[in-house]
């Protein structure tokens, strides 16, 4: 799990405490509220937090109830997310999709653009802000994919509208109808 992955609602994760607090091999869920009950420590926030802090907002939770202690921490299941595709998308809606996919994943679960959607512009917004435009041609032709972002809970991916076009024929290795980039 790459270190900036956002703990989710419905993750597990796997918890070990050895010292003067004995909790070994506890798995726990995260609820809805983002929270986890870690038995004899109480309640905790754990929602959002990156998987490269978690260790650290655990751990200091517990350091306020009991010293010298050993945590460990694992995320042993990741939860699937809830996300839009919206706009000229093949077959459009609401999709879940596993906690680590991205853009593409997403994109390519709702069937790719339709016949009049974008291939230079898929929109990727989180809570009203545009956090990427992605050009789906850079990963097709040159294997690019930069922009590509992993998604969230409750992201929206908009396919735009298709640009003009060229239909390229003849003598060439692609023959087909490309989308302008812009300019």
């Amino acid at each position: 799990i790459p270190l900036d992955y956002r703990i989710n609602p419905g993750d597990e994760l796997q918890l070990g405490l050895t010292g003067s607090v004995q909790a070994n091999g506890v798995r726990l869920t995260v609820g809805n509220d983002g929270r986890i009950f870690v038995p004899k420590v109480g309640s905790i926030m754990v929602g959002g937090v990156r998987y490269g802090d978690l260790h650290d907002v655990i751990a200091r939770e517990v350091s306020r109830q009991y010293r010298n202690f050993d945590l460990e921490v694992t995320v042993s299941r990741l939860h699937g997310i809830t996300v839009y595709v919206t706009g000229f998308a093949a077959r459009p809606g609401s999709y879940t999709v596993g906690s680590l996919s991205t853009l593409v994943n997403a994109v390519l679960a709702a069937g790719g653009p339709s016949s009049g959607g974008s291939f230079r512009s898929i929109q990727l917004r989180r809570d009203g802000q545009l956090v990427s435009d992605f050009d789906l041609y850079d990963l097709l032709l040159r294997g690019d994919k930069r922009g590509d972002a992993v998604l969230q809970n409750g992201d929206v991916i908009y396919v735009a509208p298709a640009g003009e076009q060229v239909a390229v024929i003849g003598s060439v290795n692609r023959e087909g109808i490309y989308e302008l980039a812009p300019n």
